[in-house]
């Protein structure tokens, strides 16, 4: 009999539960395990929810999402960390102040404010301490286009307006920004924009035709940290992750009455 124990990255995400399994922390941890990152969690609210939409919301208070990443980084410790829904101001501020107190190495930060349709998730106070609070301690940060728009102050429609978007978030603290076109229709869907304060680049992939596309944007991000774990250099980072997100695109789950996953398990679904 043999035993092989193994020393591997550790991710953290720090991010709301999601009892469908398509987004959240249950993505997150999905595809830390892909790339092979052990994967740790700190939840900051719990959602009932499915492939239709969310029926309740319940946060933890403060205390308690702090607690998670005391107990986590107090022991385990992590390479990188990822934030998602935070869902409100009190949340939003425990989080920055201990990781501002307590840096991580590498932190991404997916700036759930609005949804990919326009829908705002959070309230003005939230999202000014996530602008003022959180931002400025990213590695890399990844918002939509409506987030993007409300963090540059200007109206997005074409790929000049995600340039001068993703230069003017800079300004706001961040080491780079990805601004995702997710939510776009025509051919600026897919279409990302990286900026670093050098370095002003278009990304894109495969356009992926499927009306299961739920937990994208968790699943990038924590694809980043799980990448930045590894050791990858930020923009290598992004692109294996968007990599990794097409194909689980292409292999996205048809299950629920509404607008399934995406498969974060790919590889295991190709004989199916």
């Amino acid at each position: 009999m043999f035993m092989t124990e193994l020393t591997v990255p550790v991710a953290l995400t720090i991010a709301g539960s999601d009892s469908g399994g398509g987004a959240g922390i249950q993505a997150d941890l999905r595809t830390f395990s892909f790339h092979r990152v052990h994967g740790t969690s700190a939840l900051t609210c719990v959602t009932a929810q499915n492939t239709v939409g969310v029926s309740r919301v319940d946060a933890l208070s403060p205390e308690s999402v702090i607690a998670q990443i005391e107990a986590v980084t107090s022991d385990i410790g992590i390479q990188a960390a990822k934030t998602g829904m935070l869902l409100n101001q009190p949340i939003i501020e425990a989080v920055a102040a201990h990781l501002k107190a307590n840096p991580i190495a590498h932190l991404v930060v997916d700036p759930v404010m609005v949804s990919r349709t326009g829908a705002r998730l959070i309230d003005e106070g939230a999202i000014a301490a996530l602008t003022t609070q959180l931002i400025p301690l990213a590695t890399v940060l990844t918002p939509n286009r409506y987030e993007a728009q409300i963090l540059a102050d200007i109206e997005i429609n074409t790929l000049e307006d995600m340039q001068h978007a993703a230069q003017k978030i800079m300004a706001l603290g961040p080491k780079a920004v990805l601004v995702k076109g997710g939510g776009f229709e025509g051919d600026l869907r897919g279409v990302d924009v990286w900026c670093d304060g050098e370095t002003l680049e278009v990304l894109t992939t495969e356009q992926v035709d499927t009306a299961n596309t739920h937990g994208t944007g968790c699943t990038l991000s924590s694809a980043i940290a799980a990448n930045l774990a590894l050791e990858n250099l930020p923009l290598p980072a992004v692109k294996a992750a968007k990599i990794y997100v097409t194909e689980a695109l292409k292999h996205a789950l048809d299950i629920g009455k509404g607008q399934g996953p995406v498969g974060h398990f790919y590889p295991l679904l190709s004989d199916l």
